[in-house]
């Protein structure tokens, strides 16, 4: 469960240590890519993410998900962090924030 006081506190510094993580195949940051579904943060300021992959073939499958979760446990003031990978619902393009298409070349 979410801790509302935390989250408040710690999901934008959270959020910058994904954003420093990018996909090798792609100059865009995973966050800006929508590739992260989900931040839960707990009362013990255990963080809990749900990322996807671009496809489920992606050569950095094994890489990114630690490296999100490695970068995620560095910010001050969390515990511990995991990461679980999800296929569900599809990763498409439509996830992409609008300063991901742009980056991309997509408007």
């Amino acid at each position: 469960m979410t801790d509302p006081v935390l989250s408040l506190s710690l999901r934008p510094r959270i959020i910058d240590a994904i954003c420093s993580v990018y996909d090798p195949e792609i100059p865009v940051n995973i966050f800006e890519l929508g590739l992260v579904y989900d931040i839960d943060i707990d009362a013990d300021r255990r963080v809990h993410i749900r990322m996807t992959l671009t496809a489920p073939a992606c050569p950095s499958a094994q890489s990114l998900p630690l490296e999100v979760e490695r970068k995620v446990r560095e910010v001050e003031g969390v515990a511990d962090a995991s990461v679980e990978v999800v296929w569900e619902p599809a990763w498409t393009t439509d996830r992409m924030s609008d300063v991901a298409k742009l980056q991309l070349g997509m408007f």
